[in-house]
């Protein structure tokens, strides 16, 4: 196996000064031979307060199954992964999207540290497989990523209902109503979410499942595969076997994730209707290797590519279904004439190689170029006087009569004082509510406002206002929901400048947001603008708050 070695050659005998290295292998119980083998890193996001990561362990036993199969050594090692379902509405939003940087951060200095000669990088959910692609890109060495999957949907006997969207608006009238007890509550409580694994919409963490395999890096089918399923195990298992193939054959994450490699994860994100926060993380990724992807490139691909998967929250079926019907591959079959077929993936082979075994078995659930579900793609980018920057918003979730709105500002400089006034009946139909400091260095950390924007819809004001902000959303969030806005308040953009009863307008099909000021007027208020004092001044936020670029930047830490 000699011919596998790149960088863990300061382990090898014949050289004095690898004895003491050596001794520390041998007593982990490594044996000559195991020493000898190329060094396979098994990174691993597993812990046990997250349920997209819940089942991950049991993944990177098949893995190191696999690594072992084809003649390399697994070491695992293990790094954060947080949960954002636990963190919304509440502080601890604030450290989710800062985490994404900590995670590529942490592979680096561990893969570094010890040579390992390659890796698997197991992950799942919002932030941690876009860090983790970040980690591959960044060190270049023979990588493939393995994706926790989703979760199957829920499903409540009593009322023969599967949880979602549809189900919550049958819901609905007996929850408002009272006719549901408090144990029927908790009896529905334990059915939403039935097992572990990715959340089984297409929110960011399946979606960056689906675009992980779309841009090359992981086996076709591991973007969809459940994430309890055997399917899913098989995957592992041969995604070990795999990377000591990428290692032999000395195939990189720069020889893969290459420009038409990217073209290609932003088209298949159009065709799916992905999550909006894939604006802040393919920019990231491709950064890495100096690649060049920004909000524009998104509106550009939206244009010309059809929506072709309508996915829980902007449709009816899970992501589960997705793949019975034939998952990425089956997408990328029906987009084949558009996508870059010559790109390389982690198969060894190329796109349109991987296609040619590709079939849709569902026609419901991946529809054709001729009959999708919009002829538009799921994002659209807006500029205007209040976004300079640019700002997004997904438009398969909008109805086509709200696409063109105009009304007065209601501005709140937080998620809780919007929320308080909500409570309070202060919001009323017809507003545009603009909550700003909000972005990653105002927040700081980017929050998701997407706990604000359920309570909106449960108020009954769902399609009644636009909700505009600086902060983000979750992938689930769908409808009037505008967000990334740049530059963001903190930075002194247009956002921080509006005042109550400013008319703000929104035209979606000419791409447009504007506050109804003078240039003057604009001109006057960021003059006299003053930069509040930070909200958090220690630890690892007021590094970041000190060192994140825009949202239109990917948030990157410069």
């Amino acid at each position: 196996m000699s011919d596998f070695k790149k960088r863990s050659h300061i382990y090898l005998g014949g050289d004095p000064t690898a004895r003491g290295h050596r001794a520390l292998l041998y007593s982990l119980g490594f044996t000559n031979e195991q020493v000898e083998r190329p060094l396979v890193a098994i990174v691993n996001t597993w812990n046990e307060l997250h349920a997209g990561h819940a089942h991950l362990n049991r993944l990177a036993a098949k893995v190191k199954e696999g690594v072992l199969m084809a003649g390399g050594m697994p070491a695992e090692f293990n790094t954060i992964s947080l949960c954002d379902g636990l963190t919304v509405g509440q502080e601890g939003m604030r450290y989710v999207l800062p985490s994404r940087e900590i995670i590529a951060d942490s592979v680096e200095l561990t893969i570094q540290a010890h040579a390992y000669d390659a890796m698997v990088l197991i992950g799942s959910c919002d932030k941690i497989l876009p860090g983790l692609l970040m980690a591959a890109a960044r060190l270049d060495i023979p990588a493939i990523i393995v994706a926790g999957g989703p979760m199957y949907p829920g499903y409540w006997p009593r009322f023969q209902m599967q949880w979602g969207e549809e189900g919550m608006e049958k819901l609905r009238p007996k929850w408002e109503g009272g006719e549901l007890t408090d144990e029927q509550l908790e009896e529905l409580t334990a059915c939403i979410y039935p097992c572990a694994g990715a959340c089984y919409g297409m929110g960011t963490a399946n979606t960056m499942g689906c675009l992980t395999e779309a841009v090359g890096m992981s086996l076709p089918g591991d973007g969809t595969a459940p994430a309890t399923s055997a399917k899913k195990e098989r995957l592992a298992a041969e995604a070990g076997v795999r990377v000591m193939g990428l290692l032999k054959d000395t195939l990189t994450p720069s020889k893969i994730m290459t420009q038409a490699a990217f073209d290609n994860m932003l088209r298949v994100n159009m065709a799916i209707g992905g999550s909006l926060n894939t604006v802040l993380h393919i920019p990231a990724i491709a950064h890495e290797l100096g690649i060049k992807v920004n909000m524009d490139m998104f509106d550009a691909m939206s244009r010309i590519t059809p929506h072709l998967c309508s996915i829980e929250p902007s449709g009816p079926y899970p992501v589960t279904d997705l793949d019975s019907a034939g998952g990425i591959p089956g997408v990328m079959k029906r987009l084949e004439n558009k996508l870059s077929r010559g790109a390389l993936t982690v198969t060894g082979r190329t796109v349109g190689e991987n296609l040619a075994k590709a079939e849709v078995f569902n026609g419901d659930v991946i529809r054709t170029l001729d009959a999708p579900v919009h002829e538009y793609g799921g994002i659209a980018v807006l500029k205007g006087s209040l976004a300079p920057g640019g700002a997004v918003i997904k438009q398969v979730a909008v109805p086509k009569e709200l696409w063109k709105f105009e009304g007065p500002a209601c501005v709140f400089d937080c998620e809780e004082d919007a929320t308080q006034a909500l409570m309070a009946q202060q919001i009323k139909a017809g507003s545009v509510i603009v909550i700003r400091y909000e972005g990653p260095k105002g927040g700081p950390g980017m929050r998701e406002m997407q706990m604000f924007r359920a309570l909106l819809k449960f108020a009954g004001l769902g399609k009644k206002v636009y909700l505009v902000t600086d902060g983000r959303y979750s992938g689930y969030s769908e409808g009037t929901c505008i967000g990334y806005l740049s530059p963001e308040a903190a930075d002194g953009g247009p956002i921080a400048i509006v005042r109550n009863g400013d008319l703000i307008s929104v035209d979606i099909e000419a791409r447009k947001l504007d506050v109804k000021l003078s240039k003057a007027e604009l001109d006057k208020r960021l003059k006299e603008w003053k930069r509040p004092a930070p909200r958090i001044t220690k630890g690892y936020l007021a590094r970041y708050a000190a060192n994140a670029k825009s949202a239109a930047e990917g948030a990157i830490i410069d």
